[in-house]
């Protein structure tokens, strides 16, 4: 169904396991090899590229894979005016560079979207709060909040280890309902750093707003569920919906190029919701099912590789090619005056980025954006 079309059509194709589903399933069903379109980054850690190439050759696709060189000074501005709102996701950036190429020779293209929410991709995040709740279960609530919960706030912080083994994270994590953990790993920004980000000023013009309530009715909604599937609908009702399905909309229609979801079609959604946890996330085995599926049909393709994700190298980018850039946009007069920030806070994150002490690049990249967005929506009639 997602094939038809009366003008030239192809795919993603990121060599990961959902647009390799995809891909795979497009060459069984065409008469020509499927056209195909990847992009990477120099950066070796950043791109996909050989994973790619891989898939393609397998499948026999017409393949066509570009190393970008962005000129982010160029064309952020430009992505956050087809953004329409402050949208704080970086890898918009390589989501316009793979459509635009994509478009120079199809004008439709199938993507992997809905894939990890459907299926429990998110390999980490999901593990890791399976694992603190059947932890939170075992521990008396009266512990978890009156001696867990305050060791996390005093518990030093550490980014540079990884992640179930951050204490501090840990601690808070276990120190608070599942439900509230979840949306704290989800946010940019956690309370207490809000907190000491904003200026009195906004802090008190928004107390009565609660960012977690949208995320709680959710919750509500399947609140006899598993915690696998409670989380998979919250993320299917927000981070997809939200972001995932914003991004791709907003930066493929940049480039005049219609793309098309397939693992959304409501049959597919359907079925997977059928699923028993089991199948979607089995021992330390994200996306089980459909990983077994691409494997009997891809034998050459790593399926069980680290999940590595759409994204820019911004922590170096931050501190190189668009250091001067940013800057400008979060110290100046304007940024100041908008009176949602301190200055000094601001400062802070990024002095802290430079030194190489801390990566803060999601929170400064959502500071620029914000930024960016009121010059061109707000302060330009």
């Amino acid at each position: 169904m997602r094939m038809m079309a009366d003008v030239p059509l192809g795919a993603f194709l990121s060599g990961g396991v959902d647009s390799s589903a995809v891909v795979a399933s497009m060459a069984r069903q065409s008469a020509r090899p499927v056209v195909t379109t990847s992009v990477g980054f120099a950066e070796r850690s950043h791109s996909e590229l050989e994973h790619a190439r891989a898939v393609a050759e397998a499948l026999g696709t017409e393949h066509h894979a570009l190393v970008v060189k962005p000129d982010a000074m160029a064309d952020l501005p430009r992505l956050v005016w087809h953004l329409d709102q402050p949208f704080a996701d970086s890898s918009a950036l390589p989501t316009y560079y793979v459509s635009r190429a994509a478009r120079e020779r199809v004008t439709v293209a199938l993507s992997g979207d809905g894939g990890d929410e459907l299926f429990a991709g998110y390999q980490r995040r999901y593990g890791i709060h399976r694992l603190e709740q059947r932890l939170r279960r075992l521990i008396p609530g009266p512990i978890r909040r009156g001696v867990l919960a305050p060791l996390g706030r005093l518990y030093p912080r550490s980014d540079r280890i990884p992640r179930p083994l951050r204490l501090k994270l840990v601690l808070s994590n276990l120190g608070q309902s599942f439900e509230r953990a979840y949306f704290n790993d989800m946010s940019l920004f956690l309370d207490e750093e809000k907190r000491a980000l904003c200026t009195p000023e906004f802090l008190a013009q928004v107390r009565h707003h609660d960012s977690f309530a949208g995320f709680s009715r959710h919750f509500d909604r399947v609140r006899d569920a598993d915690p696998l599937s409670r989380v998979l609908y919250v993320d299917f009702k927000t981070w997809l919906a939200n972001d995932i399905l914003v991004k791709v909309d907003r930066m493929s229609m940049a480039c005049s190029l219609e793309v098309r979801s397939p693992l959304l079609d409501h049959k597919i959604i359907e079925f997977a919701a059928s699923l028993p946890p089991a199948l979607k996330f089995r021992g330390s085995v994200s996306k089980f099912l459909l990983k077994q599926h691409v494997a009997s049909r891809l034998p050459a393709t790593p399926v069980h590789r680290p999940k590595q994700g759409f994204e820019l190298p911004l922590t170096s980018w931050l501190r190189g090619e668009l250091k001067d850039m940013t800057r400008d946009l979060l110290f100046s007069t304007r940024a100041a005056g908008r009176g949602y920030v301190r200055p000094e806070a601001v400062k802070r994150l990024w002095d802290d980025h430079q030194r190489g002490y801390r990566s803060h690049a999601s929170q400064i990249w959502a500071l620029m954006v914000l930024e960016l967005w009121h010059r061109q929506y707000v302060d330009t009639p």
